[in-house]
């Protein structure tokens, strides 16, 4: 089982969120986790032990404070009252405990819906973020300006998607490939949210099996 603990800052203040170490703690890479609409809840917990199984350091952040949403209603708040300011400092800080634990390392970022838009936020405000992994998310343009990106990012999309509709995703492709981003984005035949295998009406088993390798073998790659 990931060792689970607290990551702090450099000021000694401990950060939002849930922290999962790789089996024997000397993960050569970390991996900052952001949540869906719905919060830090135990599906993420879930994804940041399996993320740590395979090798990595991992960070869930929690932009919430605490709050999970277990209705669309109240996520949709909750998304909406996001201050995406602090969510870049946040982030941030984040990213650099996760350099400080272990001087070297190198930093990725990958999330879910309203996480996957923040991964591309994140690696779009934040040059030293090494890989970027987004499921089913993007940002609005009036959030990040993503040919900003230095990150080799994997995009992660599904073709049944009223939130990242097919037009968005390629237009998201064409802006990342005309900035000389190194990208990589692969279509799924699914729906918005199929790798979450807590929403049987959505999951996709084979979809989210393919999706998880591929990121796994990607953020190897580029992390160490």
């Amino acid at each position: 089982m990931a060792e689970s603990t607290k990551l702090t800052s450099k000021d000694g203040a401990e950060l939002p969120g849930y922290l999962s170490e790789a089996p024997g703690g000397q993960a050569p890479g970390a991996v900052l986790l952001v949540h869906e609409w719905w919060g830090l809840n135990g599906h993420i917990r879930g994804v940041a032990d399996r993320l740590a199984k395979e090798g990595f350091t991992v960070f869930a952040v929690d932009l919430f404070q605490g709050k999970v949403a277990k209705d669309p209603t109240t996520a949709q708040q909750y998304m909406g009252a996001l201050d995406w300011k602090q969510a870049e400092v946040d982030l941030r800080r984040a990213a650099e405990a996760l350099r400080q634990r272990r001087p070297g390392t190198k930093v990725g970022i990958t999330g879910f819906c309203l996480g996957g838009g923040i991964a591309l936020f994140a690696a779009a405000k934040d040059p030293d973020i090494a890989a970027c992994v987004p499921f089913y998310g993007i940002p609005g343009d009036d959030k990040a300006d993503v040919t900003k990106i230095r990150a080799s990012v994997l995009g992660h999309y599904a073709n049944q998607d009223d939130f990242c509709s097919p037009d968005r995703v390629n237009a998201l492709e064409k802006k990342l490939k005309g900035a000389n981003v190194p990208v990589e984005i692969h279509r799924y035949a699914a729906q918005h949210a199929f790798f979450n295998d807590t929403r049987p009406e959505v999951y996709s088993p084979q979809n989210a099996e393919t999706a998880w390798r591929r990121t796994v073998e990607f953020l190897h790659a580029k992390l160490g």
